[in-house]
């Protein structure tokens, strides 16, 4: 999750008696941005578990994965800026309240509908803490950092990994696994709730908020040449990221016939912790080359996942699932870094919803039609055309920057 930067203010005095210090605070968003990224994953590794109590479909399941991406998206070019009318600590608290309904649900979900009705809440509440959180961030680093990015990306995939591998563990070795996992994460947001109530506030209100809930996106007219270069590896990481937290698991248990609940979830927490380390190693390079060297790691890695998937060799699909998680870290930072600094910062909101758009539509579409080719075509080989068309997506990026290297060359000579 990423935000504009914002010029930090502080109005603590119109919030909070008590405010958490400064940097306090700035470490309490970064543990919220874990705990809904955490949750947000924590369902993958149990989508099985469902599909083996209930009997429903990939297609079910990648419909039930994709509401949630959907309804993110809705949130987050709805109410991504409420926040810089009407106050961080409003929103975040709202987006905490509708989180914890959503694990509600959960708990008491004993059907399809339900289950659909529960990653629609969270995703949401997940859409609307995306944009808050981020600014909130951006406000509170410590002077003289740069920190609010580096912590927003490996937060945001740190928690995915923690998710999926706590759900794991839990669906592995504890009795009643699929109440403890929701109960764990509610008795969190609930835990969460307090101090965030004593969040000091950044932002003063002002009119406007409604105005604000108007989906606005538009890419800057020099940001649209570089916009569509990119396009390729945006649409690869978030493609991958889709498969692996949707039918990751079930590529476990079904192609590669590993029984325990917690080969599935180290399929997810191998890929999204790789690539949370990878972004942090990377933070300190030049945008271009991280997402150029992103977008060569994720087409090698996804090779050899494929190779494993095609072989049935755990081993090999793992390996390949480290290297092409490191390309979905580095090559969407390296990508979204290439954009943000083309635009003005009048701009930079706008261009940023564009590419949340794109983000979240890769993140759905191609898993519900994943969904719906398994019948027709198997797991094994639905997996492995995914895997040649994300190779072949990212390989177009490097064409193409080699082409423009090429062309740029030719001028000067």
């Amino acid at each position: 999750m990423s935000a504009a930067p914002r010029p930090t203010a502080s109005v603590a005095d119109e919030g909070a008696a008590l405010p958490v210090p400064g940097r306090a605070a700035f470490w309490l968003v970064g543990l919220t941005v874990v705990a809904f990224l955490s949750a947000s994953s924590a369902p993958s590794p149990l989508y099985v578990v469902f599909q083996q109590r209930w009997g429903f479909s990939e297609l079910t399941l990648t419909t039930v994965f994709a509401s949630y991406a959907i309804a993110l998206l809705l949130a987050l070019v709805t109410v991504g800026g409420l926040s810089d009318f009407v106050g961080r600590r409003p929103v975040l608290l709202a987006a905490l309240a509708l989180e914890a309904t959503s694990m509600v649900i959960f708990l008491s979900a004993d059907s399809v509908p339900l289950l659909v009705l529960a990653r629609v809440v969270q995703g949401l509440a997940t859409g609307a803490a995306t944009g808050v959180a981020s600014a909130a961030l951006v406000d509170l680093q410590p002077a003289g950092t740069q920190l609010a990015g580096v912590v927003n990306g490996a937060a945001s995939t740190g928690g995915l990994a923690l998710g999926a591998l706590g759900a794991g563990l839990l669906v592995q070795l504890a009795p009643h696994a699929i109440t403890l996992v929701f109960v764990v994460l509610l008795a969190a947001f609930v835990a969460l709730a307090v101090p965030l109530w004593f969040l000091p506030e950044t932002v003063r209100r002002r009119r406007g908020a409604l105005t604000s809930l108007a989906p606005r996106l538009a890419v800057p007219p020099q940001a649209r040449a570089t916009f569509v270069a990119v396009l390729p590896i945006i649409v690869a990481t978030w493609s991958m990221g889709a498969l692996y937290l949707s039918l990751g698991p079930s590529i476990a248990v079904i192609v590669l016939h590993l029984t325990s609940h917690l080969a599935g979830a180290l399929v997810i927490t191998l890929f999204a912790g790789a690539g949370a380390v990878a972004s942090v190693a990377a933070r300190n390079r030049a945008a271009r080359p991280v997402m150029l060297s992103g977008s060569a790691v994720l087409a090698v890695g996804t090779s050899v996942a494929v190779l494993g998937v095609q072989t049935g060799a755990p081993g090999v699909f793992f390996l390949g699932t480290v290297v092409a998680g490191a390309g979905f870290g580095t090559g969407f930072l390296g990508a979204f870094r290439t954009l943000a600094v083309l635009a003005e910062p009048q701009e930079r909101a706008e261009l940023l919803a564009a590419v949340y758009v794109v983000n979240y539509l890769a993140f759905s579409l191609p898993a519900i039609a994943a969904g719906l080719l398994v019948p027709h075509l198997g797991l094994q080989q639905t997996a492995t055309g995914y895997g040649v068309v994300v190779v072949v997506l990212a390989l177009v990026v490097l064409v193409v920057a080699a082409t423009q290297r090429l062309t740029a060359r030719r001028q000067v000579a």
